[in-house]
Protein backbone atom coordinates (compact mmCIF):
# COMPACT_ATOMS: atom_id res chain seq x y z
CA UNK A 1 0.00 0.00 0.00
CA UNK A 2 1.31 3.40 -0.92
CA UNK A 3 2.13 5.93 1.79
CA UNK A 4 0.73 8.73 -0.40
CA UNK A 5 -1.45 10.90 1.86
CA UNK A 6 -5.21 10.80 1.37
CA UNK A 7 -6.48 14.32 0.63
CA UNK A 8 -10.11 15.49 0.73
CA UNK A 9 -10.64 17.51 -2.46
CA UNK A 10 -13.73 19.72 -2.34
CA UNK A 11 -15.09 20.42 -5.81
CA UNK A 12 -16.21 23.99 -5.10
CA UNK A 13 -18.93 26.00 -6.83
CA UNK A 14 -20.82 23.49 -9.02
CA UNK A 15 -21.43 26.07 -11.77
CA UNK A 16 -17.74 26.90 -11.95
CA UNK A 17 -14.61 25.11 -13.11
CA UNK A 18 -13.93 23.23 -9.85
CA UNK A 19 -15.67 19.97 -10.80
CA UNK A 20 -13.92 19.73 -14.16
CA UNK A 21 -10.54 20.60 -12.65
CA UNK A 22 -10.95 17.61 -10.34
CA UNK A 23 -11.85 15.49 -13.38
CA UNK A 24 -8.86 16.77 -15.38
CA UNK A 25 -6.47 16.10 -12.51
CA UNK A 26 -7.78 12.57 -12.08
CA UNK A 27 -7.70 11.88 -15.81
CA UNK A 28 -4.07 12.95 -16.08
CA UNK A 29 -2.99 11.23 -12.89
CA UNK A 30 -2.47 13.06 -9.63
CA UNK A 31 1.04 14.46 -9.11
CA UNK A 32 1.10 13.39 -5.45
CA UNK A 33 -1.17 12.12 -2.76
CA UNK A 34 -4.50 10.31 -3.16
CA UNK A 35 -7.20 12.95 -3.62
CA UNK A 36 -10.77 11.95 -2.85
CA UNK A 37 -13.30 14.31 -4.41
CA UNK A 38 -15.96 15.66 -2.06
CA UNK A 39 -19.00 16.46 -4.16
CA UNK A 40 -21.88 15.14 -6.22
CA UNK A 41 -20.87 12.04 -8.26
CA UNK A 42 -23.48 12.76 -10.94
CA UNK A 43 -22.13 16.28 -11.38
CA UNK A 44 -18.60 14.92 -11.80
CA UNK A 45 -19.78 12.32 -14.31
CA UNK A 46 -21.69 14.95 -16.29
CA UNK A 47 -18.72 17.29 -16.35
CA UNK A 48 -16.35 14.50 -17.37
CA UNK A 49 -18.63 13.64 -20.29
CA UNK A 50 -19.00 17.30 -21.27
CA UNK A 51 -15.24 17.83 -21.55
CA UNK A 52 -14.49 14.40 -23.00
CA UNK A 53 -12.42 12.92 -20.18
CA UNK A 54 -12.96 9.19 -19.50
CA UNK A 55 -13.44 8.75 -15.76
CA UNK A 56 -13.95 5.87 -13.35
CA UNK A 57 -15.81 7.22 -10.32
CA UNK A 58 -15.46 5.19 -7.13
CA UNK A 59 -18.03 6.20 -4.52
CA UNK A 60 -16.80 5.57 -0.98
CA UNK A 61 -18.88 5.08 2.11
CA UNK A 62 -17.78 5.93 5.67
CA UNK A 63 -14.66 4.02 6.60
CA UNK A 64 -14.14 2.45 3.18
CA UNK A 65 -10.48 2.31 2.14
CA UNK A 66 -9.27 4.75 -0.48
CA UNK A 67 -7.99 2.92 -3.57
CA UNK A 68 -4.59 3.44 -5.10
CA UNK A 69 -4.34 6.49 -7.33
CA UNK A 70 -4.19 5.84 -11.05
CA UNK A 71 -4.94 7.91 -14.16
CA UNK A 72 -8.63 8.01 -14.97
CA UNK A 73 -9.86 7.01 -11.50
CA UNK A 74 -11.48 9.43 -9.04
CA UNK A 75 -12.65 8.26 -5.61
CA UNK A 76 -15.57 10.32 -4.24
CA UNK A 77 -17.08 11.01 -0.84
CA UNK A 78 -20.60 11.81 -2.05
CA UNK A 79 -22.44 15.02 -1.22
CA UNK A 80 -25.67 15.60 -3.15
CA UNK A 81 -26.53 18.81 -4.98
CA UNK A 82 -29.66 20.62 -3.85
CA UNK A 83 -30.54 21.58 -7.43
CA UNK A 84 -29.23 20.66 -10.91
CA UNK A 85 -26.08 22.61 -11.80
CA UNK A 86 -25.47 24.24 -15.18
CA UNK A 87 -21.99 25.41 -16.14
CA UNK A 88 -21.71 29.17 -15.75
CA UNK A 89 -25.13 29.62 -14.09
CA UNK A 90 -25.09 30.33 -10.35
CA UNK A 91 -27.93 29.02 -8.19
CA UNK A 92 -28.34 30.05 -4.55
CA UNK A 93 -30.03 26.72 -3.86
CA UNK A 94 -26.60 25.06 -4.07
CA UNK A 95 -24.87 27.40 -1.61
CA UNK A 96 -25.55 24.99 1.25
CA UNK A 97 -24.13 22.15 -0.82
CA UNK A 98 -20.82 24.01 -1.20
CA UNK A 99 -20.56 24.52 2.57
CA UNK A 100 -21.53 20.90 3.16
CA UNK A 101 -18.57 19.76 1.06
CA UNK A 102 -16.26 21.83 3.28
CA UNK A 103 -17.81 20.34 6.40
CA UNK A 104 -17.40 16.82 4.99
CA UNK A 105 -13.74 17.46 4.18
CA UNK A 106 -13.12 18.84 7.66
CA UNK A 107 -14.82 15.83 9.19
CA UNK A 108 -12.61 13.51 7.13
CA UNK A 109 -9.49 15.23 8.43
CA UNK A 110 -10.69 15.17 12.03
CA UNK A 111 -11.61 11.49 11.80
CA UNK A 112 -8.26 10.52 10.31
CA UNK A 113 -9.81 9.55 6.97
CA UNK A 114 -7.71 12.25 5.27
CA UNK A 115 -4.38 13.86 6.10
CA UNK A 116 -5.34 17.20 4.59
CA UNK A 117 -7.85 19.03 2.44
CA UNK A 118 -7.58 20.80 -0.91
CA UNK A 119 -10.32 23.18 -2.01
CA UNK A 120 -11.48 24.11 -5.48
CA UNK A 121 -12.82 27.68 -5.82
CA UNK A 122 -16.20 28.71 -4.46
CA UNK A 123 -18.26 31.81 -5.26
CA UNK A 124 -18.57 34.05 -2.18
CA UNK A 125 -21.38 36.24 -3.50
CA UNK A 126 -23.80 33.39 -4.17
CA UNK A 127 -23.28 32.06 -0.63
CA UNK A 128 -23.94 35.51 0.83
CA UNK A 129 -27.03 35.92 -1.37
CA UNK A 130 -28.30 32.57 -0.11
CA UNK A 131 -28.48 34.00 3.40
CA UNK A 132 -24.95 33.51 4.79
CA UNK A 133 -24.36 37.25 5.23
CA UNK A 134 -21.21 36.83 7.33
CA UNK A 135 -19.46 34.52 4.86
CA UNK A 136 -16.22 36.04 3.55
CA UNK A 137 -14.32 33.04 2.21
CA UNK A 138 -12.74 29.64 2.78
CA UNK A 139 -10.07 30.99 5.13
CA UNK A 140 -12.45 32.60 7.58
CA UNK A 141 -14.96 29.73 7.38
CA UNK A 142 -12.30 27.18 8.30
CA UNK A 143 -10.99 29.44 11.07
CA UNK A 144 -14.43 29.62 12.66
CA UNK A 145 -15.16 25.93 12.12
CA UNK A 146 -11.97 25.09 14.01
CA UNK A 147 -12.78 27.55 16.80
CA UNK A 148 -9.73 29.73 16.22
CA UNK A 149 -9.18 33.45 16.70
CA UNK A 150 -6.60 33.81 13.93
CA UNK A 151 -5.35 31.98 10.87
CA UNK A 152 -3.05 33.21 8.14
CA UNK A 153 -3.56 33.20 4.39
CA UNK A 154 -0.37 32.52 2.43
CA UNK A 155 0.12 31.97 -1.29
CA UNK A 156 3.15 30.06 -2.49
CA UNK A 157 4.51 29.48 -5.97
CA UNK A 158 5.60 26.09 -7.18
CA UNK A 159 9.25 25.42 -6.42
CA UNK A 160 9.84 24.64 -10.11
CA UNK A 161 8.43 27.97 -11.23
CA UNK A 162 11.68 29.80 -11.87
CA UNK A 163 13.34 26.96 -13.72
CA UNK A 164 10.26 26.74 -15.91
CA UNK A 165 10.83 30.29 -17.09
CA UNK A 166 7.84 32.30 -15.90
CA UNK A 167 9.51 35.64 -16.57
CA UNK A 168 9.95 36.18 -12.84
CA UNK A 169 13.60 36.58 -11.95
CA UNK A 170 13.40 35.92 -8.22
CA UNK A 171 15.95 33.54 -6.69
CA UNK A 172 13.48 31.06 -5.22
CA UNK A 173 9.84 30.11 -4.92
CA UNK A 174 7.85 33.01 -3.54
CA UNK A 175 5.64 32.84 -0.43
CA UNK A 176 3.43 35.77 0.48
CA UNK A 177 1.34 35.83 3.67
CA UNK A 178 -1.24 38.44 4.60
CA UNK A 179 -1.68 40.38 7.83
CA UNK A 180 -5.27 41.15 6.81
CA UNK A 181 -7.34 39.28 4.25
CA UNK A 182 -10.78 40.15 2.90
CA UNK A 183 -11.24 43.67 4.25
CA UNK A 184 -12.25 46.89 2.50
CA UNK A 185 -9.15 49.02 2.05
CA UNK A 186 -10.44 51.80 4.32
CA UNK A 187 -10.53 49.30 7.23
CA UNK A 188 -7.01 47.95 6.83
CA UNK A 189 -5.08 50.57 8.84
CA UNK A 190 -7.28 50.07 11.90
CA UNK A 191 -6.89 46.30 11.59
CA UNK A 192 -3.08 46.41 11.60
CA UNK A 193 -2.63 46.30 15.37
CA UNK A 194 0.27 45.06 17.50
CA UNK A 195 -1.88 42.13 18.70
CA UNK A 196 -2.85 41.05 15.17
CA UNK A 197 0.65 41.42 13.78
CA UNK A 198 2.08 39.43 16.67
CA UNK A 199 -0.41 36.61 16.22
CA UNK A 200 0.06 36.48 12.45
CA UNK A 201 3.84 36.51 12.58
CA UNK A 202 4.00 33.86 15.29
CA UNK A 203 1.71 31.59 13.24
CA UNK A 204 3.72 32.25 10.08
CA UNK A 205 7.02 31.49 11.81
CA UNK A 206 5.67 28.35 13.50
CA UNK A 207 4.06 26.88 10.39
CA UNK A 208 7.01 27.61 8.14
CA UNK A 209 8.92 25.42 10.58
CA UNK A 210 6.17 22.80 10.99
CA UNK A 211 4.90 22.35 7.43
CA UNK A 212 7.80 23.64 5.31
CA UNK A 213 10.76 22.28 7.26
CA UNK A 214 12.51 25.63 7.79
CA UNK A 215 14.60 25.69 10.97
CA UNK A 216 14.94 29.48 11.23
CA UNK A 217 12.64 31.15 8.68
CA UNK A 218 13.46 34.69 7.65
CA UNK A 219 10.37 36.82 7.06
CA UNK A 220 10.43 40.14 5.21
CA UNK A 221 7.67 42.45 6.42
CA UNK A 222 6.06 45.15 4.29
CA UNK A 223 5.19 48.56 5.60
CA UNK A 224 1.62 49.73 5.29
CA UNK A 225 2.19 53.12 3.66
CA UNK A 226 4.11 54.20 0.54
CA UNK A 227 7.85 54.14 1.20
CA UNK A 228 7.08 52.45 4.55
CA UNK A 229 5.80 55.77 5.83
CA UNK A 230 8.82 57.87 4.79
CA UNK A 231 9.97 58.31 8.42
CA UNK A 232 6.45 59.30 9.46
CA UNK A 233 5.80 61.83 6.71
CA UNK A 234 3.49 59.46 4.78
CA UNK A 235 1.85 57.77 7.73
CA UNK A 236 2.74 56.80 11.27
CA UNK A 237 1.76 53.11 11.37
CA UNK A 238 5.30 51.93 10.69
CA UNK A 239 6.75 53.98 13.57
CA UNK A 240 3.89 53.50 16.02
CA UNK A 241 2.85 49.91 15.36
CA UNK A 242 4.82 47.80 12.91
CA UNK A 243 8.44 48.54 13.89
CA UNK A 244 7.87 48.18 17.68
CA UNK A 245 5.98 44.92 17.15
CA UNK A 246 8.78 43.50 15.00
CA UNK A 247 11.35 44.53 17.61
CA UNK A 248 9.41 42.71 20.33
CA UNK A 249 9.10 39.57 18.22
CA UNK A 250 12.81 39.61 17.40
CA UNK A 251 13.45 39.40 21.14
CA UNK A 252 11.36 36.21 21.10
CA UNK A 253 13.70 34.75 18.48
CA UNK A 254 11.85 35.45 15.21
CA UNK A 255 14.00 36.51 12.26
CA UNK A 256 12.25 39.51 10.73
CA UNK A 257 13.31 42.18 8.24
CA UNK A 258 11.34 45.42 8.02
CA UNK A 259 9.14 47.22 7.83
CA UNK A 260 10.24 47.59 4.22
CA UNK A 261 8.68 49.60 1.35
CA UNK A 262 6.48 47.19 -0.58
CA UNK A 263 7.45 48.67 -3.96
CA UNK A 264 11.10 47.65 -3.48
CA UNK A 265 10.73 44.61 -1.22
CA UNK A 266 9.54 42.46 -4.13
CA UNK A 267 12.87 42.62 -5.96
CA UNK A 268 15.52 39.90 -6.16
CA UNK A 269 17.93 41.71 -3.84
CA UNK A 270 15.44 41.88 -0.98
CA UNK A 271 13.94 38.46 -1.63
CA UNK A 272 17.30 36.67 -1.89
CA UNK A 273 17.31 35.66 1.77
CA UNK A 274 13.57 35.77 2.50
CA UNK A 275 11.65 32.55 3.13
CA UNK A 276 8.36 34.46 3.12
CA UNK A 277 6.97 37.97 2.84
CA UNK A 278 4.25 39.37 5.07
CA UNK A 279 2.08 41.92 3.25
CA UNK A 280 -0.24 44.17 5.21
CA UNK A 281 -3.25 43.67 2.95
CA UNK A 282 -4.59 41.51 0.14
CA UNK A 283 -3.75 43.64 -2.89
CA UNK A 284 -0.35 44.72 -1.59
CA UNK A 285 1.23 41.30 -1.94
CA UNK A 286 -0.92 39.02 -4.05
CA UNK A 287 -0.74 40.91 -7.38
CA UNK A 288 3.04 40.44 -7.32
CA UNK A 289 2.79 36.75 -6.55
CA UNK A 290 0.13 36.17 -9.17
CA UNK A 291 2.18 38.01 -11.78
CA UNK A 292 5.11 35.77 -10.89
CA UNK A 293 3.23 32.51 -10.98
CA UNK A 294 -0.49 32.67 -11.69
CA UNK A 295 -1.76 29.16 -12.27
CA UNK A 296 1.39 27.72 -10.70
CA UNK A 297 0.74 28.74 -7.12
CA UNK A 298 -1.37 27.51 -4.22
CA UNK A 299 -3.18 29.14 -1.34
CA UNK A 300 -2.31 27.77 2.10
CA UNK A 301 -4.17 28.38 5.36
CA UNK A 302 -1.68 28.50 8.23
CA UNK A 303 -2.60 28.17 11.88
CA UNK A 304 -5.12 25.37 11.40
CA UNK A 305 -4.72 22.00 13.15
CA UNK A 306 -4.72 20.39 9.70
CA UNK A 307 -3.33 20.82 6.20
CA UNK A 308 -5.40 23.00 3.86
CA UNK A 309 -4.38 24.24 0.43
CA UNK A 310 -6.36 25.70 -2.45
CA UNK A 311 -6.04 27.09 -5.94
CA UNK A 312 -4.86 30.63 -6.67
CA UNK A 313 -7.87 31.58 -8.84
CA UNK A 314 -11.63 31.88 -8.84
CA UNK A 315 -14.58 29.98 -10.26
CA UNK A 316 -14.11 31.18 -13.89
CA UNK A 317 -17.80 30.82 -14.72
CA UNK A 318 -17.14 31.84 -18.32
CA UNK A 319 -14.87 28.81 -18.80
CA UNK A 320 -16.97 26.22 -17.00
CA UNK A 321 -18.02 23.14 -18.94
CA UNK A 322 -15.75 23.86 -21.89
CA UNK A 323 -12.68 21.84 -20.94
CA UNK A 324 -10.32 24.77 -21.44
CA UNK A 325 -9.56 25.61 -17.79
CA UNK A 326 -5.97 25.09 -16.62
CA UNK A 327 -5.64 22.54 -13.79
CA UNK A 328 -2.07 23.69 -13.04
CA UNK A 329 -2.85 25.47 -9.78
CA UNK A 330 -4.91 22.54 -8.50
CA UNK A 331 -2.00 20.22 -9.26
CA UNK A 332 0.32 22.51 -7.27
CA UNK A 333 -2.20 22.64 -4.39
CA UNK A 334 -2.43 18.83 -4.28
CA UNK A 335 1.34 18.38 -4.46
CA UNK A 336 1.92 20.95 -1.72
CA UNK A 337 -0.76 19.45 0.53
CA UNK A 338 0.79 16.00 0.11
CA UNK A 339 4.25 17.36 0.93
CA UNK A 340 2.93 19.17 4.01
CA UNK A 341 1.02 16.09 5.17
CA UNK A 342 4.11 13.91 4.93
CA UNK A 343 6.12 16.45 6.89
CA UNK A 344 3.38 16.66 9.50
CA UNK A 345 3.67 12.92 10.19
CA UNK A 346 7.07 13.38 11.76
Amino acid sequence: MTDAPVLALTTGEPAGIGPELAVMLAAAGTPAGRPVAVGDPELLAERAAAIGRPLELVELGPGEPVPEARPGRLPVWPVSLAAPARPGVLDTRNAGYVLETLDRALAACRAGEAEGMVTAPLHKAVIVEAGQAEFTGHTEYLRDACGLDEVVMMLATDRALHAAGSGWQGPRALRVALATTHLPLREVADAVTPARLSRVLRILDADLRRWFGLDAPRIAVCGLNPHAGEAGHLGSEELDTIAPTLAALRREGLTLDGPLPADTLFTPRHLADADAVLAMYHDQGLPVLKYAGFGRAANVTLGLPLVRTSVDHGTALDLAGRGVADPGSLAVAVSLAAEMARRGRG
